[in-house]
């Protein structure tokens, strides 16, 4: 992935569907999967559009995995984008549909006058493997308006330009199942935010940096995580492209550099409480020697 991306190919890729396991006490925090765990990649979450045309009513999708990524804590996902319920052409040789005949669409869907049967021409899958595309497609776009735009450049412009309007919070029932997961809109779950196509081509501002995802810290004393961003970083350069800018001000406290304080979001007073993202040797576990962890965040090695 690293190889590509230096040599200035956008590497976009999915968060993974892991936003509901909670065999590790974690609810869904810290289940991105490789290659999404590669602080230079763009890794996308998925949102569901709700059936409408406008995003204001738009929920994150609850298997859509979350971060921070194991051992070395990046932040991911980088963005979300409509991942639920895509509908796209089908292969007609293909063996997805008659494996899985549900995923096929009704004539109805797309036709004013076509009946309920199922077509033989689209079908309609969820995933953050469906989000994915949407955001490649967001890069191809600015990379035809501008083929100077390095990859760099391309992930921090769709970053920054995102959308950062969610609730708090949002509950998913599984009507396979009835149990009902609630989401919270926080940096690990949503990223920089959800993108907005119009919003990053109509954008002028181009970054020098580079836009490598930043690592969480953990403080232990304090119950407060914070950002840590390695040299020649975009996010904490300036007014442009400073950090509370790209993440959008929720994610601080009191836009002071750390995201979470003791009780703001997973203090012992929130819903889902201290123990879930940094309870010992789940996410934020000793696995790693402090300094270690450190030279990992401002060298870039995996």
């Amino acid at each position: 992935m690293e190889a590509a991306w230096n040599a200035g190919i956008v590497v976009v890729v999915a968060a993974g569907n892991g936003g509901r396991d909670n065999s590790q006490g974690t609810n869904g925090y810290g289940t991105i999967l490789s290659p999404g765990i590669d602080p230079y990649v763009i890794t996308v979450g998925a949102m569901k559009t709700m059936g409408t045309v406008n995003r204001f009513d738009d929920r994150i999708a609850s298997y859509s995995s979350k971060g921070p990524t194991g051992y070395d804590h990046f932040v991911k996902p980088d963005l979300v984008a409509p991942g639920n319920r895509i509908v796209s052409v089908l292969g007609k040789d293909g063996s997805l549909c008659k494996t899985f005949p549900v995923i096929q669409v009704k004539n109805n869907y797309y036709k004013v006058l076509g009946d309920n049967k199922d077509t033989p021409d689209y079908m309609q899958l969820s995933g953050t493997s469906m989000a994915t595309p949407v955001v490649s497609g967001a890069a191809a776009l600015l990379i035809q308006k501008d083929p100077t735009m390095t990859p760099d450049q391309v992930k921090a412009r769709l970053m920054r330009t995102a959308s950062k309007s969610f609730p708090q919070t949002s509950t998913a029932v599984d009507p396979s199942t009835g149990i009902s997961y609630t989401s919270q809109y926080d940096i690990f779950t949503v990223g920089a935010g959800y993108v907005d196509i119009f919003a990053a081509l109509t954008d002028i501002n181009k970054s020098s940096g580079s836009a490598k995802s930043p690592i969480a810290i953990f403080d232990s004393t304090t119950k407060t995580v914070s950002l840590l961003y390695g040299q020649g970083v975009v996010w904490g350069s300036g007014v442009v492209w400073g950090s509370g800018v790209v993440w959008g001000s929720n994610a601080f406290v009191s836009g002071s550099g750390v995201v979470w304080g003791s009780g703001v979001v997973w203090g012992s007073g929130s819903t889902l409480g201290t123990g879930v993202v940094w309870g010992s040797g789940v996410v934020w576990g000793s696995s790693l020697p402090a300094g270690e962890l450190l030279a990992i965040a401002v060298n870039g090695e995996e």
